[in-house]
């Protein structure tokens, strides 16, 4: 039997999680209200805030879990990528925990955990499987092999979707994190009402900041015309954005699964919780005789569940870290 306690604290989420012989049996996650009135996380008070909450969070998993701290074989936690002061209060404490217990230390890179998410619950991808790996910071696909062979083949050169959701969203004066609110407005909307410019990039790489500029002077345009153009269409707007978004990425991932010939496909990250393009994901399933894999919404943000799984798959392969081991917020795979 493995025991692996799993902390999360790469943004403005502590997670801490417990998995058994690759099984999830707590993921408590706290999350933090401090960002919402400066429109945007702020570094020092995540980093505070995860203070406050590793203690009572990590607790809880184990409480939770049924499992009692001297039955933990090993502590993993979330190395990059991330904001460096939020991943210190989570590695320095993972250090302390694995020391005090003299247990192995496993350090995860963020955004491999996503695309293993997959397998935290049957039904999981077969090797190989392509992953669209979505959230404010990043936008990636990957081609995984194995749990502990995946490529990266693709990504944003500029802003991540999740930011262009957000920035729009900040336009149209939606409370942070914005991105929730285009989705739910964007139900009621026509999405080919309003047409905004598809980025098209090499290979299988994305750009979002055309995206946001275009619907920003799109806004101020239609606003000189009519004040109150947002409030009149503010539906259609946020469908057409979105619509315009989600087609950047489902075009890509088409193009890579076409020319990779993978039919395993999966979505991950906090932004494949909208609904939209779990949508248009599914279609292009249907359309293309792929089979998806989109883990439960909770698996999505981040969370330790996903530290967990991929410590597991670890922890099989021996891959333990060295107490010298630091953060960083920026990694490459």
């Amino acid at each position: 039997m493995i025991n692996i306690l799993a902390i999360e604290s790469s943004c403005d989420e502590t997670s801490a999680a417990v998995v058994v012989d690759g099984k999830v049996l707590s993921n408590i996650t706290a999350s933090q209200k401090e960002h919402a009135k400066y429109g945007g996380v702020v570094p020092e008070l995540a980093s505070r805030a995860h203070i406050r909450h590793i203690v009572p969070v990590v607790d809880e998993a184990l409480k939770t879990a049924g499992v009692d701290k001297t039955n933990i074989h090993a502590v993993a936690f979330t190395q990059a990528p991330g904001l460096i002061g939020a991943l210190l209060v989570g590695a320095c404490f993972a250090k302390s925990y694995a020391q005090a217990l003299n247990i192995p230390l496993i350090a995860v890179h963020h955004l491999q955990a996503h695309v293993l998410a997959h397998f935290i619950d049957e039904p999981h991808p077969e090797f190989p499987f392509l992953c669209l790996t979505v959230s404010g910071g990043h936008t990636q696909l990957v081609v995984c092999r194995d749990y502990m062979d995946m490529q990266l083949i693709g990504e944003t050169v500029d802003d991540a979707a999740g930011e262009a959701f957000d920035k729009i969203a900040k336009m149209l004066g939606f409370p942070y994190p914005g991105g929730p609110w285009v989705d739910k407005y964007a139900k009621d909307g026509d999405p080919r009402r309003f047409t905004f410019p598809i980025t098209d990039m090499k290979e299988y790489d994305f750009s979002f900041s055309g995206i946001k500029t275009a619907v920003l002077y799109f806004l101020q345009a239609q606003k000189k015309i009519d004040p109150q153009f947002v409030e009149k269409n503010v539906h259609d707007i946020c469908a057409s954005a979105q619509y315009t978004i989600i087609r950047m990425l489902i075009n890509k991932l088409q193009k890579a699964a076409n020319e990779l010939r993978i039919n395993q496909i999966g979505i991950a990250g906090g932004v494949s919780a909208n609904s939209g393009l779990r949508k248009a994901v599914v279609e292009a399933g249907e359309k293309n005789g792929w089979q998806v894999h989109i883990p439960k919404f909770e698996y999505c943000t981040d969370n330790a569940a996903m530290i967990g799984i991929t410590a597991y798959y670890k922890y099989l392969n021996g891959q333990f870290s060295d107490f010298s081991v630091t953060p960083t917020a920026r990694a490459s795979w």
